[in-house]
């Protein structure tokens, strides 16, 4: 008689092999009843909507976002190819963002649907389908990226509501940068006779510096017997100069995003002291700073460290060798974080002499990484291969709507991050932006929030701040105003945040 243990053993195969073709959305009809309520009962699955499932971790906490968020984008592609077939696609806001890599989840998500009930779906946590009863473009004017239909860039850019170039401007800039030929949007502007549109995206294109393709639209229309009246929609100019070669609409963004936030981090943040005169000394005291800020950061990712095992770890009295050590995933992750300050504060000697800070951090972060897993290579834990270099798949980060960028624009964006952190002359910039884009991008599948910290305290130095903990008690702002940036791409409680950790730290030096 089969115990209570091989019936769930039973039904995980059954779940198992949903999950080893791919499938997130789970149908009520794909499992048997007795499969699906022992698979909820026991919190491996859970219901979205009547019918609907998703697969989720069995020790997720009642409130925890993290698997619907990792789930979203797959589960809707695939409900909504289920209820409307290939009828349906994106509205052109969402197209345009999934087009310039903005994954980032939506409170609500604007469909068009030849059968659409003009009405939301609820989903978990506050989110929702409104799918509206409109027309589809014709399938030219679609396409499919990662299971989504969404419309054609040209045709996303024409549908576009005026609004949204201004609501959005880094979205909708780096939205008209792909763009290779005037022709593309030329075509269905004469199609439709869309003359009023023309003179914007003709006044848009102007904006962000591409003169002859807004000349092309306006030339051609007028040719073609239109009357054409050409607008900005834009409410200002772009922050930064956009190249006309073709550049990743990942890179255009993050470019764009630096320059409309760092005003907003200059003018909350202390202006720098300096690089200091005494070097032994600032790195004394970063010497000193080692075990609140391994303590700290550690803590800050859910790793449970004690006075004890620091100085354990800092005396080598460590071995992973050891079974106290070896099969203790704490003290791998205090060892590692003790080898990759040693290293950071080498990279930090370099800043203080006087190396260009950007560049010293794309030398060094690799060797930073590798020794912050080395323990758990050792230990057998990781492979080595595991060190080689940045993600090369998806990641998400727990409790967050934003979803990092895809690993193959990852490639892409590192290298621009350090152009941006080399090319600041504003220390404090580089010190706010550099931590938050890097979180942002999440280059590595595990350790970015400690590398986010480590990249933010040698920016430190380039400016003569001080070494500076996150404190584990300020964890939830920290975290929010993190979410605050990614999500709603506002820096301000960021840049506040840190100044404020700054300004704190020099007041408790000159006690």
């Amino acid at each position: 008689m089969a115990t209570p243990s091989d019936k769930l053993a039973q039904s995980l195969a059954a779940l198992k092999s949903f999950q080893d073709a791919g499938v997130v959305a789970i149908r009520a009809t794909n499992l048997t009843r007795v499969h699906r309520e022992r698979l909820l009962k026991n919190g491996f699955i859970r219901e979205v909507m009547k019918g609907w499932y998703i697969p989720v971790r069995p020790d997720g906490s009642a409130g925890e976002t993290t698997d619907w968020y990792a789930s979203f984008w797959p589960f809707c592609g695939a409900y909504l190819s289920e209820r409307f077939g290939d009828e349906w696609c994106l509205g052109a806001e969402h197209s345009l963002a999934l087009h310039t890599g903005h994954w980032t989840v939506p409170r609500q998500l604007l469909v068009r649907a030849s059968r659409g009930g003009n009405k939301p779906t609820g989903l978990l946590h506050g989110t929702s389908i409104f799918d509206v009863r409109l027309e589809v473009p014709a399938a030219g004017d679609t396409e499919v990226i990662d299971g989504m239909r969404v419309m054609r860039l040209p045709a996303a850019l024409i549908v576009c509501s005026p609004g949204h170039f201004a609501s959005h401007p880094v979205e909708m800039r780096a939205a008209l940068a792909m763009v290779a030929d005037a022709s593309d949007v030329l075509t269905r502007l004469l199609a439709g006779g869309h003359s009023s549109i023309a003179g914007r995206l003709a006044g848009a294109f102007r904006n962000i510096g591409r003169a002859r393709m807004a000349d092309m639209i306006t030339e051609t229309m007028r040719a073609a017997g239109y009357t054409i009246s050409e607008t900005d929609p834009f409410n200002d100019r772009p922050p930064v100069a956009i190249g006309t070669r073709q550049t990743s609409p990942a890179v255009n963004r993050l470019r764009m995003t630096w320059g409309l936030m760092r005003e907003d981090v200059l003018a909350r943040f202390p202006k720098p002291p300096g690089l200091p005169s005494d070097v032994a000394g600032y790195l004394r005291r970063v010497e000193d700073a080692y075990a609140a800020d391994a303590y700290n950061s550690l803590s800050i990712e859910g790793y449970r460290v004690s006075a004890d095992l620091i100085e354990r770890v800092r005396s080598g009295d460590w071995n992973p060798e050891d079974a106290r050590d070896r099969e203790h995933r704490d003290a791998l992750a205090a060892r590692g974080y003790w080898q990759a300050f040693q290293q950071v504060k080498k990279s930090v000697g370099r800043i203080l002499a006087g190396k260009n800070a950007g560049d010293v951090a794309q030398d060094d972060h690799g060797a930073w990484y590798r020794e912050l897993f080395g323990p758990s290579i050792v230990a057998g834990i990781l492979k080595p291969a595991d060190l080689a270099g940045y993600r090369n798949g998806p990641v998400y980060i727990r409790q967050s709507m934003h979803v990092p960028p895809r690993s193959e624009a990852v490639r892409e964006l590192m290298p621009a991050l350090f152009d941006q952190l080399r090319e600041e002359s504003e220390p404090a910039v580089r010190v706010v932006l550099g931590h938050f884009f890097f979180v942002y991008i999440h280059p590595y599948f595990d350790g970015n929030g400690r590398m986010g910290r480590f990249l933010m305290n040698a920016m430190m130095a380039s400016g003569g701040y001080p070494w500076t903990v996150i404190p584990l008690a300020e964890r939830a702002r920290y975290m929010a105003a993190l979410e605050t940036a990614s999500v709603h791409q506002d820096i301000k409680p960021f840049a506040a945040f840190l100044a404020e950790l700054v300004k704190r730290r020099k007041n408790e030096a000159q006690r």
